[in-house]
């Protein structure tokens, strides 16, 4: 299974100075006063998998994620955010031990996503982390109280709650997009059906014309002969 190795962070909230969490094998803790960034570094892990909730990344506006500035600092120009997964084992279907997820947000509205340094699209990143059920929609990140609220749910949403730590929910996406591949297949089948039901009439009568023409071609050139 991927496992997180490193997350960097530049100009992403509060982390001004470009930031480096080294994360070893097995469980880590992240400790600090609070304001120091904890929440932020959690926040960075959801926005690099993809998140687009400006409530779940705990903003008002898609550049809130940058820097702000302070007293002391000017502010930033760029946020970035990279996560450094281990693959070793092939987890996710890139040919490449370690694979790095970044994302970037500009000022000016504009966004890039990289996969291992190259420029990726949005659905490049879902799309991959999705086959390692890994995203900004499973529970990669569990904040505060999610757990508390898991107790009190109904068993229909505990139902679904597992479905989606499990990884099912992802297949049922994709069998209900596959459902849904077939159902519009099979109305394009039967517009051409209907399409040929059409047409079948004009072809005999073009056919008989056809016909028609032929043996007046034959008649044509009999009666040339004779002449």
């Amino acid at each position: 299974m991927s496992r997180l190795k490193e997350l960097r962070v530049h100009g992403f909230k509060s982390f001004a100075d470009q930031t480096r969490f080294v994360f070893e094998p097995g469980v880590n803790a992240v400790i600090g006063p609070n304001g120091s960034g904890k929440s932020n570094m959690a926040d960075a892990v959801r926005w690099v998998l993809g998140e687009q909730s400006n409530r779940s990344l705990r903003t008002r506006r898609a550049d809130d994620v940058i820097f702000a500035g302070s007293e002391q600092r000017k502010p930033q120009g760029m946020a970035e955010a990279v996560l450094t997964l281990d693959n070793a084992d092939g987890w996710l279907p890139i040919d490449f031990a370690e694979v790095s997820i970044g994302r970037r947000a500009y000022r000016s509205g504009e966004s890039e996503y990289l996969i291992n340094g190259v420029r990726a699209r949005l659905r490049d990143v879902v799309d991959l982390l999705a086959s390692g059920q890994l995203g900004a929609n499973e529970l990669v990140v569990v904040g505060q109280g999610t757990v508390d609220a898991a107790l009190s749910l109904r068993p229909e949403e505990r139902r679904q709650l597992f479905e989606e730590a499990a990884g099912v929910k992802g297949l049922q996406v994709r069998r209900n997009e596959a459902s849904g591949r077939l159902m519009k297949a099979s109305d394009n089948l039967t517009r051409v059906g209907d399409l040929i039901a059409e047409l079948k009439p004009q072809v005999r009568r073009l056919a008989l014309q056809a016909e028609h023409q032929q043996q007046h071609d034959t008649l044509g050139t009999r009666a040339r002969g004779l002449v």
